[in-house]
């Protein structure tokens, strides 16, 4: 009789509410009667203004319409308003047609505008419990979605009503894990180092941990080492006395005027051998002197560090210290790329936009197919040079100027299968760990261990 799993049926049509609008009774029966056996409630109703009354009554999961309700009438008209009707007053409930075949083409027409399906009569019993299904299935993993989103919405409004955030845009539940845990954190008096590649964040993550700790009234500093010519950072993060060098002059570091406050170290992979000793005697001293001079002085500063640079992978090579990564390392906190939290795509090109401009649906598919090595700094300059270049208030793909996809290198085709099961046992099998120890992205590891038939965690 009929070819659907009987399970499967059972699992999706139990308990949900299917409206049928004919005129016909046999046709209202036979509807009944056959999703009634596999566990739905079945409404029934012989005229549109019975099916919107039904309707209005009770909570339908999905409606089942006949085109034409009286004898003499073939136009198919009175099932077009009903159409209509229905999707106007409940956009959200799906509507399947019934249709003679005089009909198939106005079938497919509101298909277009936005019918669920169209099921020829006479049908077939296994095609019409099939398309109920799927459009059942669809139609509670819709609702799903949507209270997860009204969840998650709800739990970033809280989170911002108890926090200072900063700003931060975001959709996905990653970054919201690494905002939640850097509120978390924020008031424990100890260091900070956030990890992730360049234009993630990481300095709005840092923003968000200085505003919410119990130094935030006092100084805040940030240092880019990674601007800096060697030389001159020593002097930036300690002072100089006058004549320590040619042209030298008496001058405060940020260390002593950070004094009580915090400081945050942008692009701490770049600091010399030097610079890390001095910066681990002040972490664990609080002691330093400014550079040509022989008075020791103290200060009391947080540090929040951010980095770019796979640090383990720098102690292995004897560039970082391994003292100072622990010393640094208290908290941690990794900002996942743009490309591995694309809910926030559309949401940070929203908040970029310049007021009075907007994106045509083009545009928005465009954005969420780019692969933004450049992160969220990549996203903003395309979105801001759109709206220089655009000829008018919607922003199109042409003015986004986006690069041409490239076929991508498979970053981690070196890697052999020792350097991999090493990082794993490392690790513990945490594969976001031992991908940042090998310096890949979690997508890469992934990939090479499917290769090499490794698992992780």
């Amino acid at each position: 009789m009929t070819t659907v799993s009987a399970g499967s049926l059972q699992a999706s049509l139990a308990n949900r509410t299917i409206l049928v609008i004919d005129d016909s009774e046999a046709v209202r029966t036979a509807f009944e009667v056959l999703l009634s056996l596999h566990g739905a409630r079945v409404l029934v109703a012989a005229t549109p203004d019975d099916g919107l009354a039904a309707l209005a009554r009770a909570s339908v999961d999905l409606v089942i319409q006949d085109m034409n309700f009286r004898r003499e009438a073939t136009s198919g008209a009175e099932g077009m308003a009903l159409f209509h009707e229905i999707r106007t007053r409940f956009p959200q409930v799906p509507i399947v047609l019934l249709t003679a075949w005089t009909h198939l083409e106005t079938a497919v027409e509101l298909v277009r505008a936005g019918a669920a399906d169209y099921i020829a009569k006479p049908w077939d019993d296994a095609r019409l419990l099939t398309s109920v299904r799927n459009l059942l299935d669809l139609g509670r993993a819709r609702a799903e979605a949507a209270e997860w989103r009204r969840a998650r919405r709800e739990a970033r409004a809280e989170l911002a009503e108890r926090f200072e955030l900063r700003g931060v845009v975001y959709e996905s539940e990653a970054m919201h894990t690494v905002v939640c845990t850097a509120t978390q954190v924020a008031r424990a008096d100890v260091p900070v180092l956030i990890l992730g590649p360049n234009g993630v964040g990481k300095e709005v993550l840092a923003d968000i941990v200085q505003a919410n700790s119990e130094r935030a009234a006092r100084p805040y500093f940030k240092v880019n080492l990674g601007a800096l010519p060697v030389e001159l950072i020593e002097a930036e993060l300690f002072g100089t006395e006058a004549g320590a060098f040619t042209g030298a002059r008496a001058r405060t570091g940020r260390f002593e005027a950070a004094d009580g406050g915090t400081l945050f170290l942008d692009e701490l992979g770049t600091l010399s051998g030097g610079g890390q000793a001095k910066l681990l005697r002040v972490l664990q001293t609080g002691e330093f002197e400014r550079l040509g001079a022989n008075v020791t002085r103290r200060t009391r500063v947080r540090i929040i560090a951010a980095t770019n640079t796979n640090l383990r992978q720098a102690i292995r090579a004897g560039t970082f210290r391994e003292d100072l990564f622990y010393r640094l390392n208290v908290i941690e906190l990794e900002v996942p790329p743009l490309a591995e939290r694309r809910e926030d795509i559309l949401p940070l090109a929203q908040h970029f936009l310049e007021r009075g401009f907007t994106l045509v649906p083009a545009a928005e598919e465009a954005l969420l197919r780019y692969p933004w090595p450049g992160n969220v700094r990549e996203l903003q300059n395309a979105i801001r040079r759109a709206c220089l270049l655009a000829g008018g208030s919607a922003i199109g793909v042409a003015a986004l100027n986006l690069p041409a996809p490239t076929a991508a290198s498979d970053e981690a085709a070196n890697v052999d299968r020792t350097a991999v099961e090493q990082a794993l046992e490392r690790a513990h099998g945490v594969i976001a760990h031992a991908a940042r120890e090998l310096g890949l992205s979690r997508q890469a590891l992934y990939r090479r261990m499917e290769k090499l038939g490794l698992r992780g965690h």
